[in-house]
C-alpha cells in the first residue's frame, strides 16, 4: 500500500509539472493516468473500460451544446443589446461605464456560462469604449477580468455541470448555490470601480436623458433587448419548471440562438455558424479526454483512499475546520491560476468534495465555494489566465493591470469567498426554497 501510495504522489507530480512546463491539459491528465497504467499496480482492463462506462451519461451532453449555444450567441452580437439597456440606467455615472462592463457580463454570463465566452464577448465591445470615456487601460483589463468570473458563477454554468457530474450531486442544486455569491459579486464589483474611480478627473459621462427621451430608449432597447433576454429564462425557467432536464435545456438554447441570430439580430451567417461548430467539436473533443483521464484517476484516488489521506496531512497541521477550510481555499486559488475553469474544477472535484462532506459541509454548498474560488484564482496573479487574456485583448500592459487587480481581489473577491464558505445559507438558500431537502 505505501509503494502504490509513492505512486500516487508521483502522478500528481508529474501532473502539476506537466501543466507547469505548458503541456496541453488534457494530455497532462493523461500522462498521470499512464503513470498507473505502466507502473502494473492497477490493470488496464479494468481502469479503460471504467473511464469509458462512467462516460456513458447523458447529463455530458448538456456541456457541447452549451459551448456551442455560447459560442454562437457571442457571434450573433447579442452583448451589444444587453449593454445598451444597461448602459441607459447608469451611462450618466462616472463609474457607470464600468458598472455597464459589470452587470453586462452577468447577463452575458446568464446566457453563455462560461468565463472566456463572456470576456472575449463583453470586453471586445466594452474596451473601445471604456478608452474613449477616458479610462485607464490597465483598471479596465482587470476590471472586465474580474467581471468574467460571473459567467461560472451565474446559471447556467458549465463548470457547475461537470462538478456536479463528477461530485454525484444536483445539477440544478449547484446551479442555484452560486447565484446569491454571484450577485453579491456583482454589487462588490460595481463598488470598487466606483472607489478607485472617484478622483479620476478624466472619466467622460454621458448626460442625463430628459424623461421622456429616457422613456423611449427604454422602450426600443428593451424591444432589441427581448429576445436576448428570454434566453436565460426560457433555459433556467424550463428547468426549474421541471419541462426539460439540463441537457435538453442546452438543446433548447442552441436551437433558440439559430433564429435570434439569423433573422432577429442578424449576426449569424452560414460561414460563422460552421466555424462555431468546428471550435465547438475541438473544445468538446479536449472535455472529453479530460473527463474520461479525471474518471479513472477518481477511481484510484478513491481505491487508495487518498482523500482521507490529504485530510490527516491537513489535520496534522490543524484540527480546526475554519483552518482546514482555508487551506483548502489557498490550494484552490493556486489550481485556478495555474489552468482554466473546467480543468481546475474537474481535478479539485474528486479529491476534495470526500474531505469537505468529512467536515460536515454540503456538497452543494462547496459547489458555491468552488465556482468562486476558481474564479478568483484565474484573475490572482502572477499566472492570472483571464487576467493576460483581458490584457491582451484590450493592447494593456499587465503591470498597469496588477494594482486595481488586487484591489478588486481584496475588497471583492476575497469577501464574497470568505461569505460563501463560511455562511452555508448563501449558497443553501435558493436550493433549499426551490428544490427543497437541502
Amino acid at each position: 500500500m505505501e509503494g502504490w501510495n509513492m505512486l500516487i504522489a508521483v502522478a500528481l507530480i508529474l501532473l502539476i509539472l506537466l501543466l507547469l512546463i505548458g503541456v496541453p491539459v488534457p494530455f497532462a491528465f493523461l500522462g498521470s493516468v499512464v503513470v498507473f497504467i505502466f507502473s502494473g499496480a492497477y490493470n488496464p482492463s479494468f481502469l479503460l473500460p471504467y473511464g469509458y462506462s462512467k462516460m456513458n451519461n447523458v447529463v455530458i451532453l448538456a456541456i457541447p451544446l452549451f459551448i456551442m449555444a455560447g459560442g454562437l450567441v457571442n457571434r450573433a452580437h447579442v452583448g451589444d443589446r444587453l449593454i445598451g439597456m444597461v448602459e441607459l440606467f447608469v451611462g450618466h455615472l462616472r463609474s457607470g461605464l464600468g458598472a455597464i462592463g459589470i452587470v453586462s457580463s452577468a447577463a452575458f454570463g446568464a446566457i453563455t456560462g462560461s468565463a472566456c465566452a463572456t470576456l472575449s464577448a463583453i470586453g471586445s465591445i466594452m474596451f473601445p469604449r471604456l478608452e474613449a470615456a477616458g479610462y485607464p487601460k490597465g483598471h479596465s483589463a482587470a476590471l472586465m477580468a474580474s467581471s468574467s468570473v460571473l459567467g461560472m458563477l451565474i446559471p447556467p454554468s458549465s463548470i457547475m455541470i461537470l462538478y456536479a457530474w463528477v461530485g454525484q450531486t444536483s445539477v440544478l442544486a449547484c446551479f442555484l448555490s452560486s447565484v446569491i455569491p454571484g450577485i453579491i459579486l456583482t454589487f462588490l464589483l460595481c463598488v470598487v470601480n466606483a472607489f478607485l474611480l472617484r478622483n479620476n478627473k478624466n472619466i467622460q459621462v454621458q448626460p442625463a436623458m430628459p424623461p421622456a427621451v429616457f422613456r423611449r430608449e427604454l422602450v426600443r432597447r428593451s424591444w432589441t433587448g427581448l429576445p436576448a433576454l428570454t434566453m436565460p429564462f426560457l433555459v433556467l425557467g424550463g428547468i426549474y419548471g421541471g419541462l426539460v432536464t439540463p441537457t435538453e435545456a442546452a438543446a433548447v438554447s442552441a436551437l433558440w440562438v439559430l433564429p435570434m441570430g439569423f433573422f432577429i439580430y442578424k449576426g449569424l451567417t452560414l460561414r460563422n455558424v460552421a466555424k462555431e461548430l468546428k471550435e465547438a467539436v475541438i473544445t468538446t473533443g479536449a472535455i472529453m479526454l479530460m473527463l474520461y483521464c479525471i474518471m479513472i484517476l477518481s477511481r484510484i484516488y478513491i481505491m487508495e483512499d487518498l482523500p482521507a489521506l490529504i485530510l490527516d496531512g491537513l489535520t496534522a497541521i490543524s484540527d480546526n475546520p475554519i483552518v482546514i477550510l482555508i487551506m483548502i481555499n489557498i490550494f484552490m486559488i493556486i489550481i485556478g491560476m495555474l489552468m482554466d475553469d473546467v480543468s481546475a474544477v474537474l481535478l479539485v472535484t474528486p479529491l476534495l468534495v470526500p474531505i469537505v462532506v468529512k467536515l460536515g459541509m454540503s456538497p452543494v454548498h462547496f459547489a458555491a465555494v468552488v465556482g468562486v474560488n476558481l474564479g478568483m484564482g484565474n484573475i490572482t496573479p502572477p499566472t492570472a489566465p483571464l487576467l493576460y487574456l483581458s490584457t491582451q485583448l484590450n493592447g494593456a500592459n499587465i503591470g498597469d493591470s496588477l494594482r486595481p487587480m488586487m484591489m478588486l481581489i481584496i475588497f471583492a473577491g476575497l469577501p464574497v469567498l470568505i461569505l460563501t464558505t463560511y455562511i452555508p445559507d448563501l449558497a443553501l438558500f435558493l436550493p433549499r426554497l426551490i428544490l427543497k431537502g437541502y
